[in-house]
């Protein structure tokens, strides 16, 4: 890959709306090309045999099993309920009219 000029850093920069100096400008030029060096070392590796990973660490699912239940008695959660109508809990309307 060409080398990044300081011209292309300024102008990416300023497409970011960053404001940079030049010598900001040379600074990230210098470090960009290490890094996209660095790239394309990475690009030589022979990962033919490699599988490809989503995470580092092995990960599963930790869900517990969907297992129906009873529900509470109607009856007695009602016995803590201030308002009820219907068998239903009554609560004061959030909607201002």
């Amino acid at each position: 890959m060409a080398k990044l000029s300081v011209e292309e850093v300024k102008h990416v920069a300023k497409l970011a709306r960053l404001a940079i100096t030049d010598e900001e400008a040379e600074k990230f030029a210098t470090q960009l090309d290490a890094i996209t060096d660095f790239a394309n070392e990475l690009q030589e590796l022979d990962t033919t045999d490699v599988v490809p990973t989503t995470h580092v660490l092995p990960v599963h699912n930790v869900f517990r099993e969907d297992i129906p239940a009873k529900g509470l008695d109607r009856d007695l959660m009602m016995k803590n309920v201030k308002e009820q109508q219907d068998g239903l809990v009554k609560v004061p309307p959030i909607i201002a009219q």
